[in-house]
């Protein structure tokens, strides 16, 4: 009896509509056809890509822009002035 509400529960929210990935979709993607199925061998049997010195450039550049935006992201979350402010505590009105 008590496992009932539970399925019951998750009965409801398999039912539920995701507006956000509806409208992700592409127009026409219902009635497209599947993509062909090809066999494993013949995707990983080719020669192995090798990167360019554009490409290197390009992901140099990247990783220096993830490494300053992580030491931005090291700093307090809270600034000081709001921390002593929160240190000091509520004062109840009563």
């Amino acid at each position: 009896m008590r496992l009932s509400p539970f399925l019951f529960s998750l009965a409801l929210v398999g039912c539920a509509e995701f507006p956000v990935l509806d409208a992700a979709r592409t127009p026409g993607v219902e009635n497209a056809p599947f993509p062909a199925l090809l066999p494993l061998d013949s995707l990983t049997g080719g020669e192995m890509p090798r990167a360019t010195p554009e490409m290197r450039a390009g992901i140099e550049g990247r990783v220096a822009g993830l490494r300053a935006r992580a030491a931005r992201l090291q700093g307090p979350v809270v600034p000081a002035a709001t921390r002593r402010r929160m240190d000091q505590g509520v004062a109840w009105p009563y």
